[in-house]
This record gives C-alpha cells, structure tokens and sequence, in this order.
C-alpha cells in the first residue's frame, strides 16, 4: 500500500476504537459523532481488506492485523506529536492533550488526588489515563506513545528510557485497634509471633518483608495472601492478623479505619520507586510539563 493513498487521521479513530474498544466512546474521545467513526472505520477496512475489529458484546475487538498494526500506529503518530510540538510549544492553560500514565495501583490512591488537583487548576484542556503497566512490554508501550510516562519500582530498561528516582517509602506495620499483643510498640519476637497477611499479585512467594527476615534467620506465617493491600487492610480491621506495607499507602488505605499504624520491629529494604519516559521526548514542552506535574504531586504525597 502506498501511504498517499491513506489518510492518516484514521490511524487517530483506529487508535481511538483501539483504546475505548467501542465506536461510541472513540467518538467521544475524538469529540466526532458515532457515524462519523463508523465511517472511517469502513476506510480504514476498505484500505486493510480486513474486519480490523470485531463486535463481541458490548466491546469492539481488535483482529490480529489491527493488533499488528496498532504499535507502528502509535509510534508515528507520536512522531508526528512531536513534530508538531516543536513548532508549536505546549501551553497548559489553552493546549488540549491527553496523557497516559503507567502506574502500579499503590501508589495511585496517593498520587491521583494531588496531581488532578494541579492539572484541573492549570490546564483546562488536559486529561489524564492511569493505566497499569506491563512490565514485560513497558520500554515498548513507552517507544510507541502508548505510554508518555510510567512509574515502578528498579526496572532493567534498555538506555533509550530515561529514569529518575522519586519514591523513597518506608515499611509500616498495620494491626487493628484493640489487638490483644499489639500496641504502641512492635519487637521482632511479637511480630513473628502473629499470623500476617501478605498482598501481593504473584501466586507464590514471599515479599519483601520475606527477605529482610530471611536475612535474619527469620521466617513468619502468612495466614492470607490476596492481591490487594486495601482488602488487606480490612482484613486486619476484622481480625488479630496484622499486615507489612508502605507507609504511605497505609495511611490513606486506612483513612476510613481504625487500625494501628506502627515502625517494622526490623529493618526492610525501602520501597524505591521511578519515573520513566523515553529519551525521545526528554525535551517535548508536554512531556516535560506532565513530568513536572508528576514530580510536584508526589513531592507533597509521599515521603523522602
């Protein structure tokens, strides 16, 4: 096919239908009317001679070619972003952009609130997507603008993703008000004597409190593993059974509650966390705004 012969404001509606899965919030999203998308979704077929997605339910489902095709169709179509944002530099308060953002679901209770808070002073037109990162395929989704930032712990990323340290999160212990052990304070032989709750989304092994008692000699029974330190939190609210997480997220995850916040009786490896974005826009005006966004939220959200 000879790229004359495409328009490529439909690459913009196939990532659109692509992102919302459904010609309706495409529409949306794109601000065009629900046949307008259908339109250039037939375009878009006509010039692939394939479906490109497929109704299933209530959800549009992408095809294997529009699979294969939606990461080339990302990526120049940031280029062209970035094109165009170096002859046109980026004003918060009259620029319409949307930004996405890879975050683990920890850290996004603490850093939403304090962000948005900014953006809706500042920048009228900006919208934000918080999305959960795919370890695996991070320096890719960051490549092809999927991504225009992430945050994570220490990852091994090729040198084309840039990274700054900017979470440095100490670990807490949580057990409710009125454990009959628990109390104002928290030595190693009470706290290896309870029974703990574990949040982790892997299936098997420990975390990292695991390896700083390890380190000791020690080892602790974990009574439940579930995946969420929210429900965790509950948990130990209900029960004598006490939970390890990051400060932090302890305390806004146990804002609602009345459970315990107290120092690990031992010393854990801190929880480091890093900002990421690909060296391609280390000097786009958006991209640097957003990260600057970024940076003063979790200034003020998180400790150091």
């Amino acid at each position: 096919m000879n790229i004359r012969q495409l328009d490529l404001n439909l690459l913009v509606v196939l990532d659109a239908i692509y992102t919302e899965g459904g010609i309706t919030a495409a529409g949306r999203r794109l601000h065009l009317t629900q046949p307008a998308v259908t339109h250039a979704l037939n375009r878009l077929r006509g010039h692939f001679n394939d479906p490109l997605f497929v109704r299933e339910g209530r959800k549009m489902v992408p095809t294997p070619l529009a699979r294969n095709l939606i990461r080339p169709a990302r990526r120049a179509l940031r280029s062209i972003e970035l094109m165009l944002h170096e002859v046109d530099r980026f004003d918060p308060a009259t620029t319409p952009r949307r930004f996405r953002l890879g975050v683990r679901d920890v850290l996004e209770s603490v850093l939403l609130p304090p962000l948005m808070g900014s953006i809706t002073r500042v920048a009228p037109l900006v919208d934000l997507d918080a999305v959960q990162t795919n370890r695996r395929s991070l320096a890719a989704d960051l490549d092809s603008g999927e991504l225009d930032a992430a945050i994570d712990v220490l990852l091994p990323l090729p040198d084309s993703i840039n990274r700054q340290r900017i979470v440095f999160d100490r670990f807490v212990v949580v057990a409710r008000q009125g454990h009959p052990e628990v109390r104002a304070g928290l030595d190693l032989e009470t706290y290896l004597r309870q029974e703990h709750v574990l949040a982790t989304v892997r299936r098997s092994g420990g975390g990292m409190e695991d390896v700083s008692l390890a380190q000791l000699g020690q080892s602790r029974r974990v009574r439940l593993r579930c995946q969420h330190y929210f429900a965790a939190c509950r948990v130990v609210n209900e029960t004598n059974l006490i939970l390890t997480m990051p400060e932090n997220y302890a305390r806004v995850a146990n804002a609602g509650l009345s459970n315990q916040i107290l120092s690990a009786p031992v010393d854990m490896t801190p929880l480091d966390g890093y900002l990421y974005w690909h060296r391609n826009v280390d000097r786009d005006p958006a991209s640097r705004w957003f990260r600057g966004q970024l940076l003063s939220a979790l200034d003020g959200a998180v400790g150091d």
